[in-house]
């Protein structure tokens, strides 16, 4: 099968387009025939090997964690799905091999959920990462409530933009920071948008003077320090781009496959609480340009790269 794959650590350029090795069903996996696959920050991360003492490479290593497509083969003990059934998957394994930007992945159940029926393949390939690193800070870590206020760094990105529609939809108020030609875009989530940069605390202030309930970091860096500085008494700040967030008194998240609170952002989905915006799609032979589009970042929404089966060949 054509998919895409690196043998060594490195930049975009390392990701090559051509024959990869098929996937093997196992007894707990279905096998997905991948209609999109978006492309996520820690994906490249991977790929330049910042991931290495905490995940094992297994080369070569098809990249690749988000997926939407059909199942074609139940595992021997799979009863969740059947042929034909449209999935959406968070395909995180223990080691970096057999991801998601091929034309098949085998993935174990405990990834998957059903696709929800009102997005498109693209917009539904963005939403497991982004939409469960957004539902899990929210709900289990920040456990954010009604009438609280919270900040969310990079409020127009894949999971920053998630974390507005679930954030509003608990009864929350939002202040977002964005860029100043995506304020409309966080608006429309509906957050209340602030510019980067320097006078950040003080933009803030403006909007929240007595400090913010809660921080949901996706930036890190300097990003935490104006954070923590900005927490009301008793705040609460997680990080999914910082681990040295436990610095400044907050925990750091890194997302697991859940199918249940899958299910749920699909739910969510189809009842019109959250929404995927797709930044731009690319074919998978264009994969390495995607990669590149998402390391540059500044993108609102998600990059996504599809399988046109109407042009693949049997193999």
């Amino acid at each position: 099968m054509k998919g895409i794959s690196y043998s060594r650590y490195g930049g975009p350029d390392v990701l090559a387009y051509g024959e990869v090795d098929d996937p093997r069903v196992g007894p707990d996996s279905v096998l997905v025939k991948v209609r999109a696959a978006a492309v996520n920050p820690v994906d490249w991360k991977c790929r330049e090997g910042h991931l290495d003492q905490l995940i094992e490479p297994v080369f070569p290593v098809v990249p690749g964690w988000d997926v939407c497509g059909v199942v074609v083969q139940p595992g021997l003990a799979v009863t969740e799905f059947l042929v034909g059934d449209e999935v959406i998957g968070y395909v995180r394994q223990d080691v970096l091999a057999h991801g998601t930007f091929a034309e098949y992945v085998a993935a174990p159940v405990r990834t998957l959920a059903r696709k929800p029926r009102n997005l498109t393949w693209e917009e539904a390939a963005g939403l497991p990462l982004a939409g469960l690193t957004a539902y899990q800070v929210l709900t289990k870590t920040l456990q954010v409530r009604r009438d609280e206020t919270i900040l969310v760094h990079a409020a127009a990105g894949g999971v920053g933009s998630l974390a507005v529609q679930l954030a509003r939809h608990a009864g929350a108020r939002v202040i977002g920071t964005a860029s100043p030609g995506n304020h409309d875009f966080v608006r429309g989530l509906g957050g209340e948008p602030v510019a980067y940069g320097d006078g950040l605390a003080e933009r803030v202030r403006g909007l929240a003077p007595e400090g913010v309930t809660a921080v949901f970091d996706t930036v890190g860096g300097d990003a935490l320090k104006v954070s923590a500085n900005l927490l009301a008494p008793e705040g609460r700040l997680v990080s999914i781009a910082d681990p040295d967030v436990v610095d400044y008194g907050g925990r750091y998240h890194f997302t697991r496959p859940d199918p249940d609170d899958l299910l749920r952002l699909s739910e969510l989905a189809e009842q019109g609480v959250v929404s995927v915006r797709v930044a731009r799609t690319l074919p998978l032979d264009r994969a390495a340009e995607a990669h590149r589009l998402s390391e540059e970042g500044g993108t609102p929404g998600k990059i996504v790269v599809t399988v046109d089966w109407e042009t693949v060949m049997p193999t």
